[in-house]
């Protein structure tokens, strides 16, 4: 093992507790460390810039913080082209088409683990580091495994599973074996103001949450037809199809419910509606686009599949048809929705996974 004092590593400091304690760890343990804000897209509203969540003023000044305390440089890369072009497009592309889009992951593959290693690399710098709650590992093959981070309920492979092997040999994760009762606990030990900080669950871009807001803002919205999935009968009329996803029941403005969005026929411009749940089920479904970060498996192959970041991992039988994945439920699963993403572990470790189509 190489002298840890030779080795630089270029932690991405966000102003948040799980980054100042991978920060403080791994100066801990010998590493040449330095910190690194990331400032990204922000929308202008009428003239006015609006804060993104990942990159406030507050966010920077506490990442500023936490590296003075620690006696490491601090520095800021601008990733507000690659963001914007990577990310946000992406989303607003993807709404467009009547798909629900996760940015996170495509963040993770194109900006915290693509552009970031590009220009940290540019500093001579040997690895970066994130808070994320997650685990690499080198295995005989050569190859580096993601597996899940000790604590299952901050776990965060699912929103990495799109990194490739050259990404995940340059990444170091300092608190994959802590759970985050653990990681406050070293952040007061340690004597970072961000200890007790709270953290946000809303899409980094659109701190109001309003998504079809931003949404209206951004793209046109073609008014349609609601329709109940069951009886064909038309129940009124839609605001437009990008307001709506798979599986939402609120916002609909329909009397007589609970009514539940089924579908989303774009070239009809039709909302499919039910108050049945049960039309909200399905046993399978198709993967594109997979990537499988330590090579392909072998087919047939059980796994656990999660089909969004905060649903229950279900057992599942993946195959492969010409260069896509089908997926057959052990049990069906509820609201499967195009555009979000489906990804595969076996045991603990994450293979890989894709965009439901």
């Amino acid at each position: 093992m190489p002298d840890k004092k030779k080795i630089k590593v270029a932690v991405g400091v966000s102003g948040g507790v799980d980054s100042s304690v991978a920060v403080a760890l791994l100066r801990e343990q010998g590493y040449d460390v330095i910190g690194v804000f990331m400032h990204f897209w922000h929308e202008s509203v009428k003239g006015k810039v609006r804060d993104n969540i990942c990159c406030s003023l507050e966010s920077s000044e506490d990442a500023r913080r936490v590296c003075q305390k620690l006696d490491i440089p601090f520095y800021t890369m601008n990733m507000k082209v690659q963001f914007k072009k990577n990310v946000v497009d992406d989303f607003i592309d993807e709404y467009s088409k009547g798909r629900t889009p996760n940015p996170c992951v495509r963040c993770n593959r194109y900006v915290k683990f693509g552009e970031f290693i590009k220009k940290a690399k540019a500093l001579g710098v040997d690895y970066v580091a994130t808070g994320h709650y997650a685990k690499v590992k080198e295995k005989k093959d050569g190859l580096v495994h993601l597996y899940m981070g000790k604590d299952k309920a901050k776990d965060q492979s699912y929103f990495l599973h799109q990194l490739t092997q050259t990404q995940l040999k340059s990444i170091l994760f300092p608190l994959g074996d802590l759970n985050k009762d653990k990681v406050r606990r070293l952040a007061k030990k340690f004597g970072l103001a961000t200890a007790s900080k709270k953290e946000s669950q809303e899409i980094c871009f659109i701190p109001d949450s309003d998504v079809a807001g931003f949404l209206s803002r951004k793209t046109k919205f073609e008014t349609g037809e609601i329709k109940d999935f069951q009886t064909k009968e038309v129940l009124g009329k839609h605001d437009g199809l990008p307001r709506y996803t798979i599986g939402q029941r609120k916002g609909i403005g329909l009397a007589g419910g609970p009514w539940f969005v089924v579908r989303l026929d774009m070239k009809k411009n039709i909302l499919w509606v039910s108050r049945d749940e049960k039309d909200l089920l399905s046993k399978n479904l198709i993967v594109k686009n997979v990537n499988w970060m330590a090579g392909e498996p072998k087919f047939p192959m059980k796994v656990k599949c999660r089909i969004r970041y905060r649903s229950k991992e279900v057992n599942a039988i993946i195959n492969k048809k010409d260069s896509r994945i089908e997926v057959e439920f052990s049990r069906p699963e509820r609201a499967v929705t195009a555009g979000q993403y489906a990804v595969f572990w076996k045991g603990k470790e994450c293979l890989g996974g894709g965009v439901i189509e």
